[in-house]
């Protein structure tokens, strides 16, 4: 059967975000081939995934059953992608952008032989595949052919609206049981260690207060942190600032760090390098503050404000404080 196949990621009985978005591009291009749009997902069992995935436009879901892919293997899930491949041969597979999306794509293309396209923001479909995707982590937009069959794509995160289907309804449900070899078991999360960081993590945060070197030291950071928390954020760093040792790098937003996509960025003291930008051109409002007007943040933002940011910061939390 014709079809075009998206692998997603959930958590909690709920489709991530980047996940929502890969399945919208997945659809259209469905839509474009005439096919129906399959999903297939890895350590389920929560009925509220096939209702969700099912909002957004797919029709059979194939929920992967096997009693040694109890934790994340990339290889035995690229033998996974492998063997649905040749028993369905879809016409595309389309993988979120995120890091397991790109580890499992690779490998799955490794193995069938073809080539990636990853990070694309749009495909059109034809005589192969016209691609728009993102190069240099997002600071350019590559315009290439892929041939091949499959085609194999990823989603830039945060590039493609997440909208569910006008016409979702139900859908099919299918067991698959891949065969696996040892080899396929080699490479696996052994544990998961959680964060001894409280609050919203970035990636998910609606607000996020970003600080750089123009903050001037660690213990400057406490009058970001008492804006986020009354505007219910987090706290984001530039990689200078994390270079100092001021912030842990997890809380670094840029090409090596934290991709975000939250409501409004509350940039501060941070230059706006192209590093940067590529970690926070998902926000949708940007409000840069800055003693230099000639900043490269201070033309990325909607809104900016010239100023030293230990008077504007505490002055905006007051004001909020206020109101």
């Amino acid at each position: 059967m014709t079809m075009v196949l998206a692998l997603v990621e959930h958590e909690e009985g709920r489709l991530a975000e980047t996940s929502q978005q890969a399945l919208t591009l997945a659809r259209d291009l469905a839509d474009q081939e005439d096919a129906p749009l399959a999903a297939v997902v890895f350590e389920d069992d929560d009925e509220q995934v096939g209702f969700e995935l099912a909002s957004y436009g797919v029709t059979e879901l194939y929920r992967v059953e096997h009693d040694r892919l109890d934790r994340y293997a990339p290889d035995a899930r690229a033998a996974t992608v492998h063997q649905l491949v040749d028993e369905h041969d879809p016409e595309a597979v389309v993988a979120p952008g995120s890091d397991r999306g790109h580890d499992v794509l690779g490998r799955a293309a490794a193995r069938l032989g073809v080539p990636m396209a990853a990070n694309c923001v749009e495909v059109t479909a034809g005589d192969g595949y016209e691609v728009t995707r993102h190069r240099w982590g997002g600071s350019l937009l590559e315009h290439a052919r892929i041939d091949g069959s499959p085609a194999l794509l990823s989603v830039a995160q945060h590039e493609v609206a997440a909208e569910e289907a006008e016409d979702g309804g139900s859908l099919t449900e299918h067991s698959f049981t891949p065969t696996l070899a040892d080899s396929d078991l080699l490479v696996g999360i052994d544990r998961i260690e959680e964060s001894d960081e409280e609050g919203v993590p970035l990636e998910e945060a609606r607000v996020v207060v970003g600080g750089g070197r123009g903050v001037g030291g660690p213990e400057d950071y406490d009058k970001l942190e008492e804006l986020a928390d009354l505007l219910g954020g987090t706290v984001g760093a530039s990689r200078a600032a994390v270079n100092e040792g001021w912030r842990p790098h997890d809380d670094q937003v840029g090409l090596t760090g934290a991709k975000i996509s939250p409501d409004v960025y509350i940039a501060c003291g941070i230059s706006g390098a192209v590093q940067h930008m590529v970690g926070c051109k998902g926000a949708k409002n940007i409000l840069a503050i800055n003693t230099d007007p000639e900043a490269a943040i201070m033309e990325n933002g909607e809104y900016a404000v010239v100023g030293d940011l230990h008077e504007v910061v505490p002055a905006i939390t007051e004001a909020i404080r206020e109101g």
